[in-house]
């Protein structure tokens, strides 16, 4: 299967990463070839991509999408497993550092969250194969093309997924204002962890909720309930990079 990834980072981060097969590239016969263009142009020539110039219309005729004068075709988003994501953190000499979204479903909010977890350094992301925003050419772009190097793993069951990380001495920890919640600065983030966000209106399901070890929350002083699931998660990525680079230091 291919799909068609728009958006100048998008398209420059897959070329850079080289994880999926590119077939043409296109891109608008008006844009200036200089910068990031003349980057993703060099790149796609580098791999012997076929580079095509077209009217603005016809990269238009994507949707109402801002595709920055340029889209490549390109193979389906290469998913890996989660074995993979732990062999990675022993190859590092790392404790585990996971992410796994339960049910995230705008595309907007999941590319966001990707893009915090390249920036922190997980070791990879879960997401559950049903009812849940996939890794889609929307998702690369809202993701500024970070998942494009990240480690994403699409799973039938988040629950069976999660017991199977704590039998690998991997603490799961939930994100919700829930009763007997800590503080999302007062909880030790530093050893094995995957962090498990909720959806956007519902958050975490109850069965997730009742597998985690124990849960975070962050302080809400204001008149809403909650923030955004983006948001909170990638205040608690950072929580948890700060801890954990605490940690190395100290070691």
């Amino acid at each position: 299967m291919r799909e068609i990834l728009y958006g100048r980072h998008a398209v420059l981060e897959a070329l850079r990463a080289e994880r999926r097969q590119a077939f043409r590239l296109v891109l608008v016969d008006t844009i200036r070839e200089t910068g990031p263009i003349e980057a993703i142009r060099d790149l796609a020539a580098g791999r012997g991509v076929p580079i095509q110039r077209v009217p603005r219309r016809e990269l238009d005729a994507l949707g109402d999408v801002n595709h920055q004068g340029v889209a490549l075709e390109a193979s389906e988003y290469p998913y890996g497993t989660v074995d993979q994501m732990l062999a990675e953190a022993r190859q590092q000499g790392a404790p585990p550092f996971l992410l796994l979204l339960d049910l995230i479903q705008d595309p907007q909010n999941l590319g966001s969250l990707l893009r915090t977890a390249d920036a922190v350094g997980v070791h990879g992301v879960v997401v559950q194969r049903r009812r849940a925003v996939g890794v889609t050419p929307a998702v690369s772009h809202a993701s500024a093309g970070a998942v494009e190097h990240l480690a994403v793993a699409q799973v039938t069951n988040l629950v069976d997924a999660m017991e199977s990380l704590k039998e690998r001495d991997v603490w799961v920890v939930g994100l919700e204002a829930a009763s007997g919640a800590q503080w999302y600065n007062q909880a030790d983030l530093t050893g094995g962890l995957a962090l498990v966000v909720g959806s956007e209106g519902e958050g975490l399901r109850r069965l997730v909720l009742e597998r985690c070890d124990f849960v975070v929350q962050l302080p809400m002083l204001g008149q809403v309930s909650s923030l955004n699931a983006a948001v909170a998660g990638s205040i608690v990525l950072y929580e948890a990079l700060r801890q954990r680079r605490l940690a190395a230091r100290a070691a």
